[in-house]
Formats: C-alpha cells, sequence, structure tokens
C-alpha cells in the first residue's frame, strides 16, 4: 500500500491514489478504502435526491395545506427543487430508480411529512403520499 494513510488525511489520500491510479502503479493502490469511497458517492448522490425530495415535497405539501401563505419564496423552492432533481436525475439516470422504490419513497415521505408539520405546526397531512411521480416533479403541478 501506498505512504499517505486514509484514516490519517483523507483528501491527501484520494489525491496519492488519483495519481497511482494514472501512474498504473495497481499494486500499491489502497483497493479496499477505494472501493469504500467509490461505493459512497453512489450513496452520497441517493442522499442528495433524497434531501431534495422531502425538500420539495414538504413545500408543496405547505402549499397545499397553508393557501393563504403562498408566496414566491415557496413557488421559487418549488422551482429550484423540481430543476435541481431533474439535473440530478439527468447526471445520475440510475437513480431514476429511486423514485419508483416504495421502501425510499416511504422514508423521504416521512421527512417530507416531519418537516412540513415541523414548519407549520400543523398536523392533517396524509400519511401516503397523494401525487404520483410526474406530478411531483411536473413544473405544471401545484396542489390545490
Amino acid at each position: 500500500m501506498a505512504g499517505i494513510a486514509y484514516d490519517i488525511d483523507i483528501a491527501a489520500w484520494a489525491q496519492e491514489q488519483s495519481r497511482l491510479l494514472r501512474a498504473g502503479r495497481f499494486d500499491i493502490l489502497d483497493i479496499e478504502h477505494i472501493a469504500e469511497e467509490i461505493e459512497d458517492v453512489s450513496k452520497s448522490e441517493q442522499r442528495e435526491l433524497a434531501s431534495r425530495m422531502a425538500v420539495l415535497l414538504a413545500h408543496l405539501l405547505k402549499w397545499q395545506f397553508q393557501p393563504e401563505r403562498r408566496g414566491n419564496s415557496w413557488r421559487r423552492t418549488i422551482i429550484a427543487q423540481r430543476k435541481e432533481i431533474a439535473y440530478h436525475l439527468e447526471e445520475a439516470p440510475s437513480l431514476k430508480a429511486k423514485l419508483t422504490d416504495a421502501r425510499w419513497f416511504d422514508m423521504v415521505w416521512s421527512k417530507a411529512l416531519a418537516q412540513a408539520a415541523s414548519e407549520t405546526g400543523l398536523d392533517v397531512f396524509p400519511e401516503v403520499c397523494p401525487w404520483v411521480t410526474d406530478e411531483i416533479l411536473g413544473q405544471e403541478f401545484w396542489p390545490g
């Protein structure tokens, strides 16, 4: 294995590993940690998508259940999250499968419910998402 320890300075370790890869020095690569880091990239992308979906869903809930508070700030957040999610799915098309994964979506919906309840003080939100993915991500959809 090469000289810089993964658990001492990950940034320096990553630079060294990329240099070794480019130099074809496969014999001294830190294969186990490289594999972990590659897996972490996928997990990070999934967390990013989940976070953006939860924010979007929470704002759609607030939009529907607090019509008197609708404003440009919520509108901009909804539009921005939809664009960010679309871009994210373009950059990592394999993540589209998450949108149809019931377990993943349930976790995202739970986060959205908690966020919306925390921000509004309301406890009237549906336990199951009332919208389909095309509506949620569609630029023309505005609930209520």
